[in-house]
């Protein structure tokens, strides 16, 4: 199974309609029903894309790092620490700055080509792709949201410095962060309760409200920064290793240039280009399910090979050749393949749109939005589904605790409730049904 979690698929594009349908925007319950989004829409860094065989490399040395992480995986999620160590593997590796361009010393790799990395570390350790998923989407704001400017700097300083980013932007759990003037630059205030990578980023990407309007700001945050408190209070039962705790900021002082845009920085209205953060972070999700799902059916099979036995009265020797656990593997292996396929079409629906730059029509953002929903709805349902079955596939003696293949399905429920699925479901059902678009929020 280690080999087949590959799943190499031939990837379909969708076809993008050229209409472009305006509709009127609701507001972001999440955030504050008189919030609008503020930024300056900018164009994807022209860059030399990686090659073929480059981006080979970086999924063998993603395998290899996986295959790292799971040998100490179960133990390491027991211990529950800061994933520092994790963090370095990554960047000793290589795999932090694969989104910039090969001009800057990154790999020119684009986000589709990113979420199979992500899908790939997630065989070893859900926590980890965790980390690098949100760092892929978050290495992404800035050139939706900043200036040219601004975009370009931080690129090359991913790539020379290989910078890890955490970020402070779930809009639930906590009172928002409340920017507000303070001479030439800002004072940031409040509290959110969920911050994947927070105490352990050299760069935090943080949304805050100033003048009850949305803005994005880009921190340096290496050597510690004054007026941050992170709580070291993450102790949940899955993605133990995402450092997700809690964050408290206390008149912070934000410069100029830390907020992503131009002056006034509020005012304006969101481009459906720049409403593809969302599916940036969605399809990161998605991956990170399926590769778990992939990552927790090689170790069941592994195992099985090695240790199960058959039932008494299959009437057979060896437990591969027992007719339900074969039923059970044929079933999984269909649904988390099908799953597979899915999160790459919506890869490529994701990247078209993005490759198609600034000018992206309400309905071309949609049809990528619902391409990435579709498989966030089925990558969820799946990848739960195997986590638990494989059991049904081991045995009792596989519950055995050293063993730890309970994490995998601690994980998946975890994060599976980061954002309600059946809204997804629904998000799909009214754009095939009824042609509504997904309206924005940090959610959809």
């Amino acid at each position: 199974m280690a080999e087949e979690a590959d799943f190499g698929a031939q990837r379909g594009k969708p076809q993008r309609k050229h209409d472009r349908r305006v509709l009127s925007r609701a507001p972001n319950s999440a955030l504050d029903q008189r919030m609008s989004v503020t930024a300056t829409a900018t164009a994807p860094v022209t860059a030399t894309p990686a090659s073929p065989e480059a981006f080979s490399k970086l999924l063998d040395t993603a395998d290899r790092v996986a295959d790292e992480l799971r040998r100490t995986a179960a133990e390491r999620d027991k211990a529950n620490a800061t994933p520092r160590a994790e963090i370095e593997l990554l960047r000793q590796n290589d795999l932090l700055q694969v989104q910039e361009p090969v001009e800057y010393g990154g790999s020119g790799l684009n986000f589709a080509q990113a979420a199979q990395i992500i899908r790939r570390i997630a065989r070893g350790d859900t926590s980890i792709a965790h980390l690098i998923g949100y760092h892929y989407a978050q290495t992404r704001v800035a050139g939706l949201f900043g200036t040219p400017a601004q975009a370009d700097a931080q690129s090359r300083r991913n790539a020379s410095e290989k910078l890890f980013w955490g970020g402070i932007q779930n809009p639930r759990g906590g009172s928002a962060l409340v920017l507000t003037r303070d001479g030439d630059g800002f004072r940031l205030n409040g509290y959110r309760s969920f911050a994947s990578g927070a105490s352990t980023g050299d760069q935090l990407s943080v949304t805050a409200a100033l003048e009850g309007e949305l803005v994005f700001l880009s921190l340096d945050v290496r050597g510690g920064r004054q007026g941050f408190t992170f709580l070291d209070d993450w102790d949940n039962i899955g993605q133990r290793l995402t450092d997700s705790g809690g964050v408290r900021v206390t008149d912070a002082r934000i410069e100029h240039h830390e907020v992503l845009g131009e002056e006034p920085f509020i005012g304006n209205t969101l481009t459906p280009y720049q409403t593809l953060i969302t599916p940036h972070w969605q399809l990161a999700f998605v991956n990170f399910y399926v590769g778990t799902a992939e990552g927790a059916l090689a170790e069941a099979l592994d195992w099985t090979r090695a240790y199960a036995s058959p039932w008494e009265s299959s009437g057979v020797e060896r437990a591969t050749d027992d007719p339900y656990i074969l039923h059970t593997v044929g079933e999984l292996v269909s649904e988390v393949r099908a799953a597979a396929l899915l999160a790459d079409r919506a890869g490529d629906a994701l990247q078209a749109a993005v490759d198609f730059g600034p000018s992206l029509t309400e309905d071309q953002r949609a049809e990528a939005a619902i391409a990435v929903y579709e498989a966030k709805y089925l990558s969820t349902k799946v990848s739960l589904e195997a986590a638990s079955r494989l059991f049904e596939i081991q045995g009792a003696r596989a519950t055995t605790s050293a063993y730890g293949f309970d994490r995998h399905w601690r994980n998946l429920r975890t994060h599976t409730l980061h954002d309600p699925v059946a809204y997804k479901a629904r998000e799909v059902g009214d754009w095939v049904l009824n042609h509504r678009h997904p309206e924005f929020s940090l959610y959809r």
